[in-house]
């Protein structure tokens, strides 16, 4: 393996959403990602495959969204949002032919095709997804890592115990699915805190020595996580952010004291080993090069901003399909011009090709690897023309134009294990690098029941107090739910601000009434409450269990 090297990661998460709602906000969001991404990109791994073409993708799956892949309700689901979607384009169709509109009903029938192709085959696939990348990684084709088990996040939760937990379930999940414990871990928000003497930024709770988080996916026997390049150089905080709430600006500069912050100057094309409490627990990282991210993520620059490419945010109804195209980033929707597929394959070709260059000067200038870690919902969902992009991008590092390969970041770690130990400051990969993004002003309350909550279930597991089975698992679940990161981003980004208020105030009121009945003890009609929760929330039956709470020692 050289040492010059493209490591491409995606990570694939949602939400628990099944049996909580469908349009616009629920369920309709795992069956666009399920068609628009997921099943393309199987298909653009396996069409690699087949040419003789290993894609080496490291790919995240996030254990909450394994478990809605996995679940009945999605497999039975899925094909009627298929069927419904292929329907109401061929309405389209109708009414784009009657109105003399031969380009919008051109894209029509592209829309027919794709949503009949994606049934078929989900049908061929036995309607099991989560086998389908199983069967990738068993092959040699990507590497699957984890993460924690509800996209808790990490560095704000309250108690030692509610990380373990996130990590311990995760991992245990992962073996359960892909018969193998996982190499690596996808920190949710590309999160870290380092170990430290800490207080709650809400809530009066008293100072506690908390853990670095890298002992626990030491623990779990995680060999590699992943951090944003600011962490590495130091991690100042980007911008006025800290002014924005004052329970941010205490936590930082007590995490700066702790890590005994300084700027410097470390490589991010190389992996290093992070070890901020127990210098016996280290585990490696890797470094999201920038160059290679802006090109995708960002407004003005990324690739997904070509006029050629469909527009995402102006659709036909009642169908919701799209039929405009990007146009100019600053022109008003209304004035979007028509998509014309034909228009797309210059740009793709081209882009490919530059994004490869791109790699290779980093690679070849830096001596050593290209980490770049997107979301996986960007190619396709977000960007439709993403997964062919993918393809040709892969494809071209193979070709002999590119001193460059892809590689998985597991086989890369055994071929150039790190050779210095860095300590990492506090922060994230969200907007101004730190915390604000999920602590502030609007989502400070979800906090404190958070921490309420967590008090009170560690309470509960360390007193002798005899519990039934089937209420502890599902007092110990919904923790688990309530500590999602997502409520915190959808609030405070409006995306879908009244659904995760909505939600993460009923798993608290959920967690709050089985907490009491485990406290004054069951009647028959508090069981069939747990029973129907149990139903509802039907996530990691086989794996909770009180023992991922118990720290080691």
């Amino acid at each position: 393996m050289d040492k010059k090297a493209f490591g491409l990661v995606l990570h694939s998460h949602l939400p628990w959403v099944l049996s909580h709602g469908v349009w616009p906000h629920g369920a309709e969001w795992l069956f666009e990602a399920a068609s628009e991404t997921y099943i393309p990109l199987i298909r653009v791994f396996k069409r690699l495959m087949s040419e003789g073409i290993k894609p080496n993708v490291t790919v995240g799956l996030t254990p909450v969204l394994v478990e809605q892949l996995s679940d009945d309700e999605f497999k039975a689901e899925f094909p009627n949002y298929l069927v419904s979607k292929a329907e109401s384009a061929r309405a389209d169709l109708l009414e784009f032919e009657k109105a003399g509109l031969n380009n919008r009903a051109k894209v029509a029938r592209m829309w027919i095709e794709f949503y009949e192709g994606a049934m078929a085959y989900f049908d061929e696939i036995n309607r099991d997804i989560v086998s389908e990348f199983k069967q990738l990684q068993d092959e040699g084709a990507i590497e699957i890592i984890t993460s924690a088990a509800t996209h808790g996040y990490l560095p704000l939760l309250g108690l030692d115990e509610a990380v373990r937990a996130q990590v311990e379930v995760g991992v245990r999940n992962y073996i359960r699915v892909f018969g193998k414990k996982p190499i690596g871990i996808w920190p949710p928000e590309l999160a870290y805190r380092p170990a430290y003497r800490w207080k709650a930024p809400v809530g009066d709770y008293p100072e506690i020595d908390r853990r670095g988080v890298e002992e626990f996916y030491h623990d779990s026997g995680i060999r590699y996580f992943i951090v944003d390049k600011h962490l590495l150089m130091g991690g100042e905080v980007i911008g006025t952010y800290l002014s924005l709430f004052e329970g941010l600006k205490a936590l930082w500069e007590r995490s700066r004291e702790a890590a005994q912050f300084r700027s410097r100057k470390l490589s991010p094309h190389k992996p290093y080993y992070a070890a901020s409490g127990n210098s016996s627990k280290p585990v490696a990282f890797f470094t999201r090069d920038p160059e290679t991210a802006s090109r995708v993520w960002s407004r003005d620059l990324g690739y997904p901003g070509d006029p050629a490419y469909l527009e995402f945010h102006k659709r036909h109804f009642p169908g919701g399909h799209k039929y405009w195209r990007v146009t100019d980033s600053k022109l008003d929707l209304a004035d979007k011009g028509e998509y014309i597929p034909e228009m797309v394959e210059a740009p793709l070709e081209a882009q490919s090709s530059h994004f490869v260059q791109l790699v290779n000067e980093i690679a070849v200038r830096e001596d050593g690897i290209v980490v770049a870690p997107f979301d996986t919902e960007l190619f396709g969902h977000w960007w439709f023309e993403g997964p062919e992009w993918l393809y040709r991008v892969i494809k071209k590092l193979y070709s002999d134009k590119s001193d460059v390969r892809p590689v998985k970041l597991g086989e890369y770690l055994d071929a150039f294990p790190p050779d210095e130990v860095v300590n990492l400051p506090e922060g994230s990969w969200g907007e101004g690098g730190f915390h604000w993004v999920w602590l502030n002003d609007w989502t400070r309350w979800t906090w404190e029941k958070i921490y309420e909550m967590e008090h009170r279930v560690v309470a509960l597991l360390k007193s002798d107090r005899q519990i039934n089975p089937l209420l502890m698992q599902q007092i110990l679940k919904q923790l688990l739910l309530l500590e999602s990161s997502d409520w915190q981003f959808l609030i405070t980004t409006w995306s879908a601000r009244d659904y995760a208020e909505n939600r993460f105030s009923e798993h608290y009121e959920v967690l709050k009434k089985l907490l009491d009945m485990a406290e004054t003890g069951l009647t028959e009609e508090d069981m069939a409450f747990v029973k129907t929760v149990a139903s509802k929330d039907r996530l990691f039956n086989s794996i909770v269990s009180p023992e991922f709470w118990k720290l080691k020692g």
